[in-house]
């Protein structure tokens, strides 16, 4: 059956729109074409609310996981934004878009999806982002502090790294927990410390990396974080 991508992103977009309120990140979403970033293989799914294969044992975001941690992050449309984990380069357009005044760096371990996402965010007209491939260390230390960062693959831990990375009145997005199940958390840096929400249950590719299911330093203070 001939799948109409064009209706299938509008039905998608309309039911995203009951339960995200964020009229920014829906408006990005419509700016952005998924099935760019989806292997021919499976192009026709790529307006189904679903996480999609794409090479490399990684995977593209679920459309509503990637708008509610987009919408969580508060952005206002100026901010320096840090995202852990290209894969394919969906979210980092999604951002691209959502903040049309500030800049996107993301940070990506597996060359070739770097490689792939950069050579299609250009094509796509995202001047605003910024792809490395990234080291052996979290983040990218050399150009934080960062106003937001969000992270795209699971720990069990939330990184120290990634948090000395914001500037104060950062957020940080990421899921912590075991390989089966995490939790969505969002951290803020305040003036006065810290500070702590957790937005949900949700499972998503491992991160990689040697701070990644391994020992090392780690944030502390948070019940299943520290």
């Amino acid at each position: 059956m001939q799948i109409n991508l064009d209706t299938a992103k509008k039905d998608l977009l309309r039911s995203l729109a009951k339960t995200i309120g964020s009229r920014s990140v829906i408006d990005a979403m419509q700016r952005v074409p998924r099935e760019k970033f989806i292997p021919p293989v499976s192009r026709h799914k790529a307006y189904l609310d679903i996480a999609l294969p794409i090479g490399e044992h990684q995977t593209i975001s679920q459309p509503y996981m990637v708008a509610l941690m987009i919408q969580a992050l508060g952005l206002t449309g100026c901010e320096k934004v840090l995202e852990v984990g290209t894969g394919s380069g969906y979210q980092a357009a999604i951002l691209s878009r959502t903040v049309p005044q500030g800049t996107v760096v993301t940070v990506e371990l597996i060359h070739s999806l770097a490689r792939r996402a950069e050579i299609l965010l250009t094509d796509l007209g995202h001047c605003n982002v910024e792809v490395r491939c990234a080291g052996p260390a979290l983040g990218c230390l050399e150009l934080a502090p960062f106003d937001a960062i969000i992270v795209a693959a699971a720990a069990p831990k939330l990184s120290e790294s990634l948090v000395g990375q914001l500037a104060v009145g950062g957020r940080l997005l990421a899921p912590v927990g075991p390989r089966s199940e995490q939790q969505l958390i969002k951290a803020s840096y305040t003036e006065g410390g810290l500070a702590f929400q957790a937005l949900g249950l949700c499972r998503f590719v491992p991160l990689i990396g040697e701070q990644a299911f391994s020992e090392g330093s780690l944030l502390s203070g948070y019940p299943g974080i520290g």
